[in-house]
């Protein structure tokens, strides 16, 4: 008798307890998804607030990169898939038997030809006896200069920045030998100082990437004697080189006992891609005492080619062309 009537007993407290344990069990399951949910928002909140302060820190050390820095950066991610895509193009077209050349690029009813190179000629205030015997030597003028342009696909322009008395005499005495000889790109963003030489160089490959859509462009002293057929020859040798840095270079390593490895500053080239490159980085690329120092090191760690060119080395000029 006292284990039949345990047995409803016991019965009775298991039906009790049940509800109680699906109660408890509900509430467990309640606060662990809580949880959990919370550590994947946490995480995630982490994920963000990490890639926020690698693109922050993305090639400054710690300072801050502003918003312009960043369109730059994102820019420069855009074209290197541009890049990517246009090699595999080239790639392609040379398999089809392509040869390179200077093409018409038709807009509408209208064709121009793409240029094959653009050189900057660096001059200043007080030289234009320099210039006059670049024009009288290898640059022609007027009507020539239109048709070096349309029939070689060279075009070559004096390169000048302002005074730092803007509209003084100096800067007059430019614009009107300009207005005459219309063969000067007048850096507007620079101001003209032996000093900022690096500055001028960036400033020039920069706002020729922005002006011309040319596949090379070059830098020469205003005291340098070019042959620009010899010159036109030699690039067709680079063609299929999308990234490419040509010049008389200064060492035969990336890196010397002293410095990086350099074009000797009298006259370098450098293809499109690169001068893209410095078009857009320009706020964050550094110069240093010598232009062509500082061309080298915004090259380092880049793909791109170093072609030492004995066509560009000094021992190849006339020693007396402005004697």
């Amino acid at each position: 008798m006292q284990i039949r009537e345990g047995g409803p007993r016991r019965g009775a407290a298991s039906a009790a307890r049940s509800p109680m344990s699906a109660m408890m069990l509900a509430m467990f399951a309640t606060m662990a998804s809580f949880y959990v949910a919370g550590r994947l928002w946490q995480d995630a909140q982490s994920r963000v607030y990490l890639i926020k302060e690698l693109d922050r820190r993305t090639g400054q050390g710690h300072s801050t990169i502003s918003v312009d820095d960043t369109l730059k950066v994102v820019a420069c991610r855009q074209q290197g898939k541009r890049l990517a895509s246009l090699e595999m193009e080239l790639a392609a077209a040379k398999h089809e038997g392509f040869v390179g050349k200077y093409t018409y690029e038709t807009n509408g009813t209208n064709s121009r030809k793409r240029p094959l190179i653009v050189i900057g000629i660096m001059t200043s205030f007080g030289r234009k006896n320099y210039r006059d015997a670049v024009r009288k030597s290898w640059l022609p003028t007027g009507s020539m200069l239109k048709k070096l342009e349309e029939e070689k696909g060279i075009v070559v322009r004096f390169i000048v920045g302002r005074s730092v008395n803007r509209g003084d005499a100096s800067d007059r005495e430019i614009d009107e030998e300009n207005r005459s000889t219309k063969d000067f790109m007048i850096l507007d963003d620079h101001t003209e100082s032996e000093e900022e030489s690096p500055k001028k160089t960036k400033s020039f490959f920069a706002n020729a990437a922005e002006s011309f859509d040319a596949e090379f462009y070059a830098k020469v002293n205003d005291d340098i004697y070019i042959n620009v057929d010899t010159l036109s020859a030699m690039l067709k040798e680079h063609w299929d080189k999308p990234r490419v840095y040509i010049g008389c270079m200064k060492s035969g390593e990336v890196f010397s006992e002293s410095y990086f490895r350099h074009a000797s500053g009298e006259m370098f080239v450098i293809s499109k891609a690169v001068a893209q490159f410095i078009s857009i980085n320009r706020s964050v690329l550094r110069t240093y005492a010598h232009d062509d120092v500082s061309v080298g090191s915004w090259l380092i760690g880049l793909a791109v080619k170093h072609v030492n060119e004995a066509k560009l080395c000094c021992s190849s000029w006339p020693s007396d062309r402005y004697k």
